[in-house]
């Protein structure tokens, strides 16, 4: 305790109150949200890929805080790095001096991409990506930027323009004058290019929502297509990078492919500091640094602190020594194998898909007469409900945190923490086998719950 501060005392005298604090003082809806869908749980501690309520229940972790938790929670090394950072009493964010912890860091970064240069460092995943299309516009002198329908690259008004969903742009007029093609359509591609206005394109490897994979081949040829008409390839890294899929980068799944931007964020983290980079060329960065009269022209309050830098020095540092990439592409080959195999057993599973620990679990229309009917009911009154039906027993029966893949999709992604192991697997293929039996047998608690969201859909129209 501090000079009558004691956070350990506030959080047992308050922390009950979480829910209704959420309500009065921040997004009221969260917690009507939580409420409505039985996930107001009450969690206490957390430990990897596992965290217990107020109970002493463990849940599996399947979820990852959307990515951000990639070594798990509270891994030790990356906790003990920021103790010793506050310890050491750094004269930290003077802007007048160039400390070492943001050249250290950007260094380790760029090693595993050895076509880039440079880094600017920020606090997010939609800064990052900011940062990339601001860069290339000034680096090209174009104004537009071509992106791919269904994307999702951050939620401020330059990423929102680049945001292929719709659900999230609505309301937010006007946005910068930006071009969607689908995602793998070259000659779509090259048609805006032909325009001569492009300055870059940016895609997701591995699109996030509703985990749908760049075809073979498509970054490839993409690239060479920006470079014949002197536009750029940002690639966003912010969900799929750091091992996620099995590689370092997702690009790298493809040969040849090296993008002249690269956003990462999330598991940069470890967890704790909110960090996001940009990788670039060297041209790119000596185009918008161009003088001195411009070093500050684009920055961040909070860039390149100290706590940050430790923590995602921390990360890099227990990737390499821990095997994580590698980890990833085995325990996920082994996770896709067993889901894979449930496909033809359960008529309501359409698709398992993704690369690594990014996994799509989707759901289609069943043959047989009476879940088709059932189907139907929940199609009628809101497109993915059905997948919300499996995400909360997963939860409420086996204590399991999955999500829906986006809204009005019936898909679940999996992304948990990439140090997940074999028994966590067992876990979560015996709990959605358990779950996918019940929805099938035609009755029961599942089904009793989706006629209930049902009436909640039809409520909100």
């Amino acid at each position: 305790m501090t000079d009558g501060f004691d956070l350990r005392a506030l959080l047992a005298e308050r922390g009950g109150e979480r829910y209704d604090l959420h309500a009065r003082h921040l997004n009221p809806q969260l917690p009507r949200m939580l409420h409505t869908i039985g996930f107001d749980k009450v969690y206490e501690r957390a430990a990897g890929a596992h965290f217990w309520d107020a109970e002493g229940n463990d849940h599996l972790d399947m979820l990852a805080g959307f990515g951000v938790m990639g070594l798990g929670r509270h891994h030790p090394v990356v906790r003990r790095a920021l103790h010793d950072v506050l310890d050491a009493d750094l004269p930290d964010l003077t802007r007048f001096d160039c400390p070492p912890l943001p050249g250290l860091l950007a260094e380790r970064l760029l090693a595993h991409s050895p076509h880039l240069d440079r880094v600017f460092f920020g606090n997010s995943g939609t800064e990052a990506v900011e940062t990339a299309l601001k860069f290339a516009r000034y680096a090209t002198g174009r104004p537009r930027i071509v992106y791919c329908a269904h994307a999702f690259h951050g939620l401020t008004t330059g990423a929102l323009s680049v945001n292929g969903e719709e659900g999230f742009r609505a309301g937010f007029d006007p946005l910068l004058p930006d071009t969607a093609i689908a995602l793998g359509d070259l000659d779509a591609l090259e048609r805006e290019l032909r325009r001569g206005d492009v300055a870059a394109f940016v895609v997701e490897p591995i699109q996030g929502k509703g985990v749908l994979e760049s075809p073979p081949g498509f970054l490839a040829a993409a690239q060479e297509l920006l470079r014949r008409h002197g536009a750029l390839l940002i690639a966003d890294e912010v969900q799929t990078g750091l091992g996620r899929t099995g590689d370092f980068y997702a690009y790298q799944h493809e040969a040849g492919v090296e993008p002249d931007l690269v956003c990462v964020a999330k598991a940069l983290s470890g967890g704790y500091v909110p960090v996001g980079a940009t990788l670039g060329r060297d041209w790119i960065f000596k185009k918008v640094y161009s003088s001195m009269d411009r070093v500050l022209v684009h920055s961040a309050s909070f860039g390149s602190n100290a706590q940050a830098m430790a923590a995602g020095l921390a990360v890099l540092a227990v990737m390499e020594s821990e095997g994580t990439v590698a980890h990833v592409r085995r325990i996920g080959g082994l996770l896709k194998g067993r889901l894979d195999e449930l496909v033809p057993r359960y008529e309501l599973l359409h698709e398992v898909r993704g690369r690594g620990l990014m996994i799509g679990i989707e759901f289609g229309r069943p043959t047989s007469l009476g879940l088709r009917g059932r189907w139907t009911m929940l199609q009628a009154a809101r497109k993915g409900l059905f997948a919300q039906m499996v995400v909360v027993p997963l939860l409420q029966r086996h204590r399991i945190l999955t999500q829906v893949s986006g809204d009005h999709l019936e898909v679940i992604k999996l992304i948990p923490p990439l140090v997940i192991d074999e028994a966590d697997v067992d876990r979560f293929v015996t709990a959605f086998t358990a779950v996918m039996d019940d929805a099938h047998n035609g009755g029961g608690l599942l089904w009793d719950f989706g006629k209930t969201l049902v009436r909640q859909a039809v409520a909100q129209r």
